[in-house]
């Protein structure tokens, strides 16, 4: 265990340090970006003043030069090295070493300014690059604020200030009010509000006292509390969450899966396109004796080299899914790789299951239709006969009538009769709470009830007393979510139950779903998707919306599974592709329209790196284009098209 917390120890202070050089290589980028500039200016001051062999001001500007354009000839080196020589690197080394010779040529002008330029605007976009991803990953850190840093744990009748992760599973922890709850566990003593934005973006606090379980991550508001710990730091949902989201570039998008195979493909195919264009039109020139100078052809090939550098789309489309799970992951949605965006922008079909994501899988009574007694009074014998049951029917009956604690009737001879219900004697009289079985069995003329749900009958010494009807609750925000799917385009939003078939139609029409599918077994559900991914377009996703335990084997199954309120549930956060933090289906359509936007942006990148490419290369190849416009077709583009990737990480949070 000690080994296991020394290596998470490890692996925060070396995540802490990465973060901390990265912060110093932006720096010390910017510094030598400065002083290769005002070197540059002093090279063309010197240039200007005095009559130079070509030799001598090459050596002059050399200086900058190799100053700005050592890292980038070292990459181009190891990956000639590697046999992976076509990366932009290289482009970039071809093109400013041949700009930097092709002031020997005979009759061509010396370009040696413009190659210390095209190396230092490439440092620049560089420079762009890494603090656009500073930016995503500190938006990501910030949603990782939740890491707490201290837990102050009871040893021998001290309370000690330690790391999060040397406390052991079963101490108890002191979390004062304003305090980060380092570790999941359950409430000893006290009673508080819990702040769950950070992990759920659910802004109402939630109330907790003993017996309730926290969750690490939260911001204990209210009251001091004791709280024994149930997981390690390793295991707690904080943890979890951070591998998470860390490690969500594992599964690459097909866009950007297609980024890195066009740019593998693209890169070779441009580097001879250059060479055929230094090479061919003097050469056709020696035959057809017209004057094409080599070194003119060779200046075009060169910037054809830095135009067609392919920067702008390898570093702007992954940094778009960057910015768009960084965002998301603030609205309380994880999306576990940028392949799952894909997915959920080209849903088709949704299916959900009932208890627990589109109802709230807590029973309540909704209504009392007494025949021999008063309401109250049915109320009062059925839920003193469920008191001890642990079965949520008893509970809801239970909470239908909280007095039955404190009102003095005396309960006795409790039998639970598998399959039928409870009786039990209460006070002077035989109570039987069940279903039509047990009526039957005792004799009682039941007659059944209009309402849908779960009925519970009662009969008194044998006769017939009434009904109550028990029914799991719809969320809220589930009609509104359902609604927003389906102006989302989303063609079919279809339900899988093991409930009745009756509580199934009666949830269906309320929510307006367009199929249901009931008295289903966990095995069922699958058989269920399999079908539906058959039936579904080739171009169209099904998503499987769950809230965890039993749903692991759908939410592997889908194309997309999505986990809800899975603060607890383990099994779904590693069986679902996006977890929604919080219970609220309504993160549902907001995560469909996130990952439409994040595509989007991603996608006018794609078009705005090609477009002015295409433009500038073609100018290039017949002499119309300058350096200049070369170095913005690069990496001006590809400045652009990372500040419009950041817009992916910024105003995702006020979508929906």
């Amino acid at each position: 265990m000690s080994n296991h917390h020394h290596e998470h120890d490890h692996e925060c202070c070396s995540h802490e340090h990465e973060h901390h050089h990265e912060h110093h290589g932006l720096k010390g980028q910017l510094i030598l970006i400065i002083v290769t500039a005002l070197l540059l200016g002093v090279a063309a001051w010197i240039e200007n003043r005095f009559e130079l062999s070509v030799w001598q001001m090459l050596l002059i500007y050399l200086v900058p030069y190799l100053l700005i354009g050592f890292g980038t000839l070292k990459e181009a080196a190891e990956g000639l090295f590697q046999g992976e020589p076509f990366n932009e690197h290289f482009l970039m080394s071809v093109a400013t070493i041949g700009a930097l010779c092709i002031g020997f040529l005979p009759g061509a002008e010396p370009q040696f300014s413009e190659a210390v330029f095209v190396m230092l605007f490439f440092q620049v976009g560089e420079l762009f690059e890494g603090y656009a991803e500073g930016k995503s990953r500190d938006g990501i850190a910030r949603l990782m604020d939740i890491r707490p840093d201290v837990a102050n744990v009871e040893r021998d009748g001290q309370v000690e200030s330690i790391s999060p992760n040397q406390v052991r599973v079963g101490e108890t922890i002191v979390i004062r009010p304003g305090e980060r709850v380092p570790l999941d566990g359950v409430i000893i003593e006290g009673a508080t509000s819990l702040n769950t934005v950070a992990l759920t973006g659910e802004s109402l606090p939630r109330e907790a006292a003993v017996g309730d379980e926290v969750i690490s991550g939260c911001v204990n508001l209210q009251g001091v509390i004791r709280v024994r710990t149930t997981k390690s730091f390793g295991e707690s949902t904080v943890s979890k969450i951070i591998n998470l989201v860390e490690n969500a570039g594992e599964h690459k998008s097909t866009s950007e899966t297609f980024i890195t195979r066009f740019a593998r493909i693209y890169t070779p195919v441009v580097f001879f396109a250059a060479v055929a264009i230094a090479v061919i039109p003097p050469l056709v020139a020696q035959f057809t004796l017209s004057d094409a100078q080599f070194s003119t052809w060779l200046y075009r090939a060169l910037m054809f080299l830095v135009v067609s550098c392919p920067c702008a789309l390898v570093i702007s489309v992954p940094l778009t899914f960057f910015g768009g799970i960084g965002g998301a992951s603030r609205s309380g949605i994880l999306i576990k790789g940028s392949n799952f965006m894909d997915t959920l922008a080209r849903l088709h079909t949704v299916v959900f299951d009932k208890t627990g994501t589109l109802t709230h899988g807590q029973f309540a009574v909704t209504a009392v239709h007494p025949d021999i007694c008063d309401e109250q009074r049915l109320l009062h014998l059925a839920a003193h006969v469920e008191h001890f049951t642990t079965h949520p029917i008893g509970a809801a009956l239970r909470d239908a009538f909280p007095e039955e604690a404190t009102d003095g009737c005396e309960v006795s001879q409790v039998e639970e009769v598998a399959g039928q219900g409870v009786r039990a004697r209460v006070g002077q009289q035989m109570v039987c709470v069940g279903n039509t079985k047990m009526m039957d069995a005792v004799g009682a003329h039941w007659h059944d009830c209009h309402h849908t749900g779960t009925i519970i009958h009662v009969a008194i010494d044998g006769v017939y007393a009434g009904h109550i009807v028990i029914n799991d609750k719809i969320k809220d925000d589930s009609a509104e979510a359902i609604a927003q799917l389906k102006a989302l385009g989303i063609k079919r939003a279809v339900m899988l139950t093991g409930d009745r078939q009756g509580v199934a139609e009666d949830v269906a029409r309320k929510l307006q779903l367009t199929e249901y599918y009931a008295e289903l077994l966990p095995a069922d559900k699958v058989d269920h998707v399999e079908h539906l991914l058959q039936e579904k377009p080739a171009n169209g996703y099904l998503a499987f919306v769950g809230d965890g335990i039993n749903d692991a084997p759908v939410l592997a199954r889908a194309d997309v599974g999505i986990a809800m309120g899975a603060l607890g549930s383990d099994a779904a956060i590693e069986a679902a592709d996006v977890v929604l933090m919080d219970d609220r289906l309504s993160r549902l359509p907001q995560a469909v329209r996130i990952a439409r936007r994040t595509l989007a942006i991603a996608h006018q990148n794609v078009w705005l790196a090609i477009g002015v490419k295409v433009a500038v290369l073609l100018l290039a190849t017949f002499g119309l284009a300058t350096m200049w416009m070369a170095v913005f077709a690069d990496v001006g583009v590809t400045v652009l098209a990372v500040l419009n990737a950041m817009r992916a990480l910024r105003s995702v949070g006020k979508v929906g």
